[in-house]
């Protein structure tokens, strides 16, 4: 039997070590499934249940795998799904390929049925790389510059097969005039700057008394080199959120995260540094770095395309980090006097202390606070989290402390709901024998979650370790909105928009034939978690929380606090009154770690 042009797309993608395809079926498809049908399944066909889940599963799976992933779907509405999950991985720069199904060429302009303009769909989200295939003989290097590009630049690229040329019979590239033959594999490189920038960037940092360094995704593989340049330089270390796992989180010099999710000494770091080290992070909010003018600034990349952005640097090096710092260590001076130093490590010591009672605050029913902090010295060692958008990437942030081989993350720059559990479900097909957490809202959780807790119920079992936790913080509320409405505009919670149903999502889940929780009692919180990470299959625990627990954010002052408690008091429907009682002894609660160090006249005390 001839191998047909589908049959070497599934032979290309196994030469090239894809051991996945998250994916959706449709006819704009069928050429395809029926080579994988041949293949026996290789690469292995993961059926999520919607494109856009298949999408998120393969960003999950590209995020804890450092490989690149691969997602397949039909043409017309398929291949839109896919765009939402695809411009996640876009814009956090994560490398992953998309295969999608086209009307037949002899149809193409006809206004057929599911015909879309896929290229110009696509031209924006695969801007480093979309292309059609029309001819067998273009396949091998369409495939392989798509691939190649993904993991080069870390970004999406796409294939266009239209549903005919999948059945023809595939020919290669002859050695002959406009053909264009095609070689497999990535080389590993790391690029490194000149001599000449390390100097003047370590003129900078040396001349610096109160160092600060912001680091992101970009420096996960230079772990120890950030930690010998922060004890070099005297340094507190932020981390935005991307990078929240490129660093342990209970070293006593590392703040936590930074900008709108961050905590008060990563705030106080930037707002009083006088020179700042940023280290593989686009971190987008200038309000939360140094004024300007206030520091001198050194910015390590290695996307040239990425460096000069958010801030004045004074001094850009293109490089990898890891081997960046490796050669800017030996030329930075060793900072004798610690008295910043010792002033970050209070400032961090006396904000976990501030979680801490936070988390104990009494709350109707549960403080999701409580939730996130009752997990943190539970979290297994080599653990994968996926926070979802929303007041549940709040706790994350802020509670959970990564440390030596946990791994966490969410959707950085998109911030787009939903990606949480299908972010795990590609994690336990990247790590099958590590544990893995999704932390998401109840608005989430209805969004996407539930529908692909019947992925998890269909691959569980392929998994080493079978243990995966999806745990919903169920407030009844999109809560992160309602919040942002009271603080930002003033505003009390507009039901309409706001208020969900209820659902009973650990019941959901047995129905299934997973494991569920409904925890309804603080003094639940931490066994239904142990039980959980104990559990034989996946389990889903279903807390509920309290929605007038607000996410108040480190730089918040007290009149936009008060402004926020004063929103709810407008309210006069029978939900708001419930929410409104006692909601201002609660909120003062949660004030003493933002009261006592803010900038207002006062004595420490007072403040």
């Amino acid at each position: 039997m001839s191998m047909k042009v589908s049959d070497h797309v599934l032979e290309r993608l196994r030469a090239w070590e894809v051991e996945y395809v998250f994916a959706y079926p449709g006819d704009g498809i069928n050429g395809l499934l029926a080579a994988w049908g041949r293949a026996d399944n290789h690469p292995q066909f993961i059926q999520a249940r919607h494109e856009e889940m298949a999408a998120f599963e393969a960003v999950g799976y590209a995020k804890f795998s450092g490989k690149v992933g691969v997602c397949a779907a039909t043409s017309g509405p398929g291949a839109i799904h896919l765009l939402n999950g695809l411009y996640d991985a876009k814009l956090d720069h994560v490398p992953v390929v998309a295969i999608v199904g086209q009307t037949n060429r002899s149809a193409m302009g006809g206004s057929y049925q599911q015909e879309v303009d896929l290229l110009t769909l696509y031209k924006d989200v695969a801007s480093d790389f979309c292309e059609m295939v029309t001819v067998p003989e273009q396949l091998p290097n369409v495939l392989d510059r798509a691939l190649r590009t993904a993991m080069a630049r870390r970004s999406v690229t796409a294939v266009i097969i239209p549903a005919d040329v999948q059945e023809l019979d595939y020919s290669p590239p002859e050695h002959a005039f406009k053909m264009v033959p095609s070689s497999l594999g990535m080389p590993h490189y790391a690029p490194v700057p000149s001599d000449e920038d390390l100097t003047r960037a370590a003129e900078v940092l040396n001349a610096g008394e109160k160092v600060a360094v912001l680091i992101g995704q970009g420096a996960r593989g230079a772990r120890q080199e950030v930690m010998a340049v922060a004890d070099r330089l005297g340094a507190g270390v932020a981390k935005a959120l991307l990078g929240k796992d490129a660093l342990d989180d209970d070293l006593p010099y590392v703040t936590g995260s930074i900008g709108l999710l961050g905590t008060r000494p990563s705030y106080e770091l930037m707002r009083d540094c006088d020179t700042l080290l940023v280290i593989g992070s686009s971190f987008p909010y200038t309000q939360f770095l140094p004024e300007f003018g206030q520091a001198r600034a050194v910015q390590i990349d290695i996307d040239p395309h990425m460096v000069g952005l958010r801030y004045p640097f004074e001094v850009n090096l293109v490089g990898d980090a890891r081997e960046t710092l490796s050669r800017l260590l030996p030329l930075l001076e060793t900072v004798e006097k610690h008295d910043w130093r010792r002033k970050i490590e209070q400032d961090t010591a006396r904000w976990w202390e501030v979680m801490q009672r936070r988390a104990a605050v009494d709350a109707d029913p549960i403080n999701p606070e409580y939730v996130a902090h009752a997990l943190d010295d539970l979290l297994p060692h080599n653990v994968i989290i996926a926070a979802d958008s929303g007041s549940a990437a709040n706790w994350y942030a802020r509670h959970l402390r990564l440390r030596g081989a946990m791994r966490g993350s969410l959707s950085g720059t998109l911030a787009t709901m939903g990606p949480g559990v299908p972010y795990v479900i590609g994690a336990k097909f990247a790590h099958g024998n590590r544990p893995a957490i999704a932390l998401v809202g109840d608005g989430a959780m209805q969004m996407n979650g539930l529908a692909e807790l019947i992925t998890i119920a269909k691959y569980w079992q392929q998994w080493a370790d079978p243990r995966l936790v999806v745990a919903v913080f169920n407030n009844q509320d999109l809560n992160q909105v309602t919040w942002e409405m009271r603080a930002m505009a003033g505003a009390p919670q507009f039901l309409p928009s706001q208020s969900i149903p209820d659902v009973a999502y650990a019941d959901f889940a047995r129905s299934i034939g997973l494991d569920g929780r409904r925890i309804e009692k603080p003094q639940d919180v931490r066994g239904a978690w142990e039980a959980a990470l104990a559990a034989d299959r996946p389990c889903v625990l279903d807390f509920r929380t309290d929605p007038a627990v607000p996410p108040i954010p480190p730089h918040a002052t007290l009149d936009q606090i008060e402004a926020a408690a004063a929103s709810v008091l407008k309210g006069d429907s029978d939900r708001t009154a419930m929410v409104r009682q006692g909601f201002k002894a609660k909120v003062q609660e949660f004030l003493p770690g933002h009261r006592h160090r803010q900038d207002r006249p006062g004595t420490e005390d007072e403040r």
